[in-house]
């Protein structure tokens, strides 16, 4: 399986800063999906997922304003 990358935005993130895989931004087909994974992208810009190794990463130029 090839590894995809998917440029998010800031306003994509939820407001824990993060994403869950598999998501509709990864054009992942029902048949090829798996459980859902959260991935906390703020915190270094981006997550790989453990399942399939789907890249989520911060669009270049793109801050996240965490609540921490």
């Amino acid at each position: 399986m090839s590894q995809a990358v998917i440029e998010l935005l800031a306003k994509d993130l939820n407001p824990q800063g993060g994403v869950f895989c598999p998501s509709p931004k990864a054009d992942m087909k029902i048949w090829n999906t798996h459980p859902k994974v959260y991935l906390d992208v703020a915190r270094s810009g981006e997550a790989k997922c453990p399942y399939c190794g789907t890249v989520y990463r911060l669009k270049a130029g793109e801050h996240v304003h965490a609540g921490h």
